[in-house]
């Protein structure tokens, strides 16, 4: 599973100590780490009901977004875009997280092995590659508006 392995390095790279993370995942695949957001990498979490239609989106235009997580009952989806987003994002009702801020991450298990992906309340929707491939924030930005506007015609058409 070197792709895993690859993701592993890349989450822990941020962590305070990199080898203690890398070490308590490889110990308990089913675990989560907290990691700091604004190192290599921001969050932008949206609310589920404009997450997962803006992920189908981005999957029409690009052949593979970058890492996207999902929390319990997919309520809100987080896009791991480049450092320093949050801090110059201003769209309406998005959360952020960026310097300064702390997110839970499970461990970056690839599709294929299923009974690995779920960590309790936080999955990846698209793990990590390990190559730092991240989401294009004027890209999800579109793909939101896009989602929304598809969402207000459905909701209107009642």
């Amino acid at each position: 599973m070197p792709g895993a392995k690859t993701a592993v390095a890349w989450l822990a790279s941020v962590a305070p100590d990199p080898e203690s993370c890398r070490r308590e995942w490889e110990r308990n695949p089913l675990g989560v780490a907290l990691l700091p957001a604004g190192k290599a990498w921001d969050v932008l979490i949206l609310p589920g009901r404009l997450g997962c239609p803006t992920l189908d989106v981005l999957f029409r235009v690009l052949d593979q977004p970058g890492p996207v997580l999902a929390d319990f009952g997919d309520a809100r989806t987080g896009f791991l875009v480049p450092a320093g987003t949050a801090s110059r994002w201003l769209g309406t009702g998005i959360r952020t997280a960026g310097l300064g801020t702390w997110i839970v991450v499970p461990y970056p298990a690839a599709p294929a092995y299923p009974a690995r992906r779920s960590s309790g309340g936080v999955r990846w929707l698209i793990p990590p590659d390990g190559t730092g491939t991240l989401t294009d924030p004027s890209l999800l930005e579109l793909a939101m508006h896009e989602a929304a506007a598809t969402l207000a015609v459905e909701g209107g058409g009642g």
